[in-house]
This record gives C-alpha cells, sequence and structure tokens, in this order.
C-alpha cells in the first residue's frame, strides 16, 4: 500500500508538472502570437487602456470632489437663537447639556451684549443703535457639529434635536448650497458609474471581437489539432492567454493614461484652489486602487476571450 501511494503521489505531482509546463509553454506563445500582428495587437490594448483610463480618470476626479465636500462642510455651524428674559442661569445650563451632545464637536456662547457689540461694528450705525432703550439681539450659541453629522441629513436632524431644548427659540441652518453640492456629487458619481458601463461593454465586444478574428486566422491549425484528438480546452487555452495578455498590458496603459490625465489636471487645480486662499493638492490612485485596475482589466481580456473560444471553437470541426 505505501509503495502504490507513493507511486500514486509521484503521478500526481508529475501531472501537475506537465499541467504547469503547458500552461507556461502556452502563455509564452500566446505573447508571441501576439506581437506578430504588432498593429492589431497594439490597436487593441490601446482600446481597452483608454476605454479604462477614461472611467479611472473620473473616479480620480469624483474622489477629489468628495474630498473637497469634506471639507468645505466643516464649516457647517448652527445657530441658535436663545429665548429672551431668561436668567444667565439658564443659559449655563443649556450650555452644560450641549456637552454631552455626542454630535456636536464645539460650541460658542455669543451675549446679547457681545451680538450687539459685533454688529455695531459690522453695520456702522453707531449712531442709531444708541437710540434703542433695549437690547433687541437675543443671546445666540453657534454649535459646530462634529464630521460625521456634518451631512445635510444628520445636520438636519441635529437641528431639530437641538431646538427642542427649552432655552432655544429658533435653530438656523444655511444647509441649501450643501444639498446642491451633495446632488451635483451624487448625480457626478452615477454619470461616472453609467459611462464605466458603456466603456467596459464596448471593451468586451472590440476585444471578443479581435479574439474571434484570431480564431478564424487559425481555423485550419484548429482543425488540425482536433483531427489529433486535442479538447476544446486545450485548444482555448491559448486564445484565452491572447486574452489575458490583451488585459494586463491594456491594464498598464489604462494606469499611465490616468497618471498623465491627474499630472495634467494638477496645475489647474492647484490654481483653481489658490483663488479661494486654500491648498488642495490632487489625490492620484492608490495602490489598492491601481491593483483593482489591473484586476478588471485582466478580468475583461479573459471575460472577452472565454465568450468568443466558447462560442467559436465549438462550431470548428475537422471536415
Amino acid at each position: 500500500m505505501n509503495k502504490q501511494s507513493k507511486r500514486a503521489d509521484a503521478s500526481i505531482i508529475k501531472r501537475i508538472q506537465i499541467r504547469g509546463q503547458q500552461h507556461i509553454h502556452q502563455a509564452i506563445s500566446s505573447l508571441t502570437d501576439v506581437w506578430r500582428t504588432p498593429i492589431a495587437s497594439l490597436m487593441t490594448m490601446l482600446v481597452l487602456g483608454v476605454s479604462l483610463a477614461l472611467p479611472s480618470t473620473l473616479y480620480v476626479v469624483l474622489k477629489n470632489s468628495q474630498t473637497v465636500s469634506q471639507e468645505w462642510t466643516s464649516p457647517t455651524d448652527i445657530n441658535l437663537f436663545l429665548k429672551k428674559d431668561l436668567p444667565e442661569s439658564r443659559y449655563k445650563n443649556l450650555l452644560q447639556r450641549l456637552k454631552t451632545y455626542k454630535e456636536v464637536d464645539s460650541f460658542e456662547y455669543i451675549s446679547k451684549e457681545q451680538g450687539m457689540a459685533e454688529f455695531k461694528r459690522s453695520s456702522g450705525l453707531v449712531s442709531a443703535l444708541t437710540l434703542l432703550d433695549h437690547n433687541p439681539l437675543p443671546a445666540v450659541v453657534v454649535v459646530t457639529p462634529k464630521p460625521y453629522y456634518r451631512s445635510s441629513i444628520a445636520a438636519q436632524e441635529l437641528l431639530a434635536k437641538l431646538e427642542r431644548e427649552p432655552e432655544v427659540q429658533q435653530g438656523k441652518l444655511d444647509i441649501m448650497w450643501l444639498e446642491r453640492l451633495e446632488g451635483i456629487i451624487s448625480i457626478f458619481s452615477d454619470a461616472v458609474l453609467v459611462v464605466s458601463v458603456l466603456l467596459l461593454s464596448s471593451v468586451l465586444l472590440i476585444t471578443g471581437n479581435t479574439i474571434r478574428l484570431n480564431i478564424l486566422s487559425n481555423r485550419a491549425e484548429i482543425e488540425v489539432l482536433k483531427l489529433v484528438g486535442a479538447t476544446n480546452s486545450f485548444v482555448q487555452r491559448p486564445f484565452l492567454y491572447t486574452g489575458f495578455w490583451y488585459g494586463a498590458i491594456g491594464g498598464i496603459l489604462a494606469w499611465l493614461v490616468t497618471v498623465f490625465m491627474v499630472y495634467w489636471m494638477e496645475d489647474t487645480v492647484v490654481n483653481l484652489a489658490q483663488l479661494y486662499n486654500t491648498e488642495f493638492d490632487i489625490e492620484g490612485l492608490v495602490f489598492s486602487e491601481i491593483m483593482l485596475l489591473f484586476i478588471t482589466a485582466i478580468g475583461m481580456g479573459l471575460s472577452s476571450a472565454a465568450i468568443s473560444v466558447n462560442y467559436y471553437i465549438a462550431k470548428i470541426e475537422p471536415s
């Protein structure tokens, strides 16, 4: 039993080695076949690379837009106008309760006197305001939410919660511009998804058609292989590797085009940020995103090749 098991193990290992050698040979042979028609192959790879570079570049723009929107939402403050004629102790109790809010990052209390002094400085109506027999301005608390609660929906929910405090007369949140910004980014995100699906579909069609032409041009060789007993999977394997090489090299081209586009946009973005007295560096693809781009490119190449070989090679039979 031991000798038989050893022989069986050796046989399995030998078959694995033979199968591995076959795969390596067919992979190298398919790469050689790709460069036998350099112009047609390069055109296919460029189409695949550019088709993937466009959605990846749009993704970079979307990612940086979301980063900018998060920075712009940071000054989303809630103004709480407090009820008049309340003792100062009631206001202090409110400030103590605000410290217990998990949604609140910080707050600033502006008394009626501070508000009037600020209004006099900004309005220039000092002489007219001195004629008032009382201060009509209420005390105000400016609340800054934590980053997680600065979106339009979360900020509105926090505003409704703060307005239920007994010392609060009214709350105000200028959220309309933020909702418009989030709406624009949402539309742009959907547009990126639609463009990506359309371009990936075109990659499938173009690469699949190229593999189909390769199959038809090697029809005689395929018939000979089937005459000597080659299976469909053996015949299909070189064309699958061709799709792999199209995807791998196309993914590298897509990454290079994306890097060039980001570099080309960087000066424009920096100049635009300087107009708003801010500093912003555009962020390109990180390592995980680059790997996802390569995997997508290879997957598209293999998928289009698999569709073509499964359909056309099965139809080719020796006459």
